[in-house]
């Protein structure tokens, strides 16, 4: 937090280049907010109540534009939201020590780099019929759904390949899906969350405008002339730059 007082137009400028990126394809951008709180050395209780809240300020405005656009296929993302939401509040009323929850927050960054990374979004060919596409997706949105709220980001980076390399819709289905998943999900975390360590978010309110500004340019542009893999791969920088910082915290310290 005293980072934040000391330079809040530099850091409140870190997070609206995060939030304009992902919002441009679709996402919330949790993982990258949490890699640079980490880095930054915010609170360990205030980072997944804030990752949530600004996951759900960008992928507001993100679901509204998809919807609009008629890209949200109900049958895709009901599944997802049917195991992911109650699993989401779970996870956000669990009451873990500091120790543990920088542990899963470890582990779930490492998964974020190795998808960034190494995940390559080609579709498999699998003769999946309707059953197996439910039992998938009810599998897929619970697991998805307890990490959104325990460690406090959305999901969507896991979410949207998955969809596309199983084949289960297009990639702006899958995009569409994505934001109205992380929204969702990261509600549900916070309002579990919020019951048993709420928070002065006032103090975090450059954050906040940061993020709105950004994810209403990045959704509204759509696009930018860097590809979203490469964004990706920038924004994968500052993940296993908080890796490294919590693999010494955790084991070295």
């Amino acid at each position: 937090m005293d980072i934040l007082q000391t330079y809040p137009w530099l850091v409140s400028g870190l997070f609206f280049v995060i939030a304009f990126i992902y919002s441009s394809v679709g996402l919330g951008g949790g993982s990258s907010y949490i890699a640079l709180m980490t880095l930054l050395g915010f609170n360990a209780l205030a980072i997944p109540m804030l990752s949530l809240v600004l996951n759900i300020i960008v992928t507001s405005v993100g679901s509204f534009n998809f919807i609009r656009q008629r890209h949200a296929q109900l049958r895709l993302i009901l599944p997802f939201l049917v195991s992911s939401i109650p699993m989401a509040y779970l996870g956000g009323a669990l009451d873990l020590p500091k120790e543990i929850f920088y542990f899963l927050l470890w582990l779930s960054l490492i998964f974020v780099a190795l998808r960034i990374y190494f995940w390559k979004t080609t579709r498999l060919q699998l003769d999946l019929n309707a059953g197996s596409k439910i039992a998938i997706s009810l599998l897929a949105g619970s697991i998805l759904g307890l990490i959104a709220g325990i460690v406090g980001i959305g999901g969507g980076i896991y979410l949207v390949p998955l969809i596309i390399i199983l084949g289960l819709g297009t990639a702006q289905q899958a995009a569409a899906c994505g934001a109205i998943f992380i929204w969702l999900n990261s509600m549900a975390g916070f309002i579990s969350r919020y019951q048993y360590n709420p928070i002065d978010f006032s103090d975090y309110l450059p954050l906040m405008i940061a993020v709105v500004l950004g994810g209403a340019l990045g959704s509204f542009l759509g696009s930018s002339r860097i590809k979203p893999e490469t964004m990706e791969k920038i924004l994968g920088t500052i993940i296993i730059l908080a890796i490294i910082f919590l693999t010494r915290k955790i084991f070295f310290i």
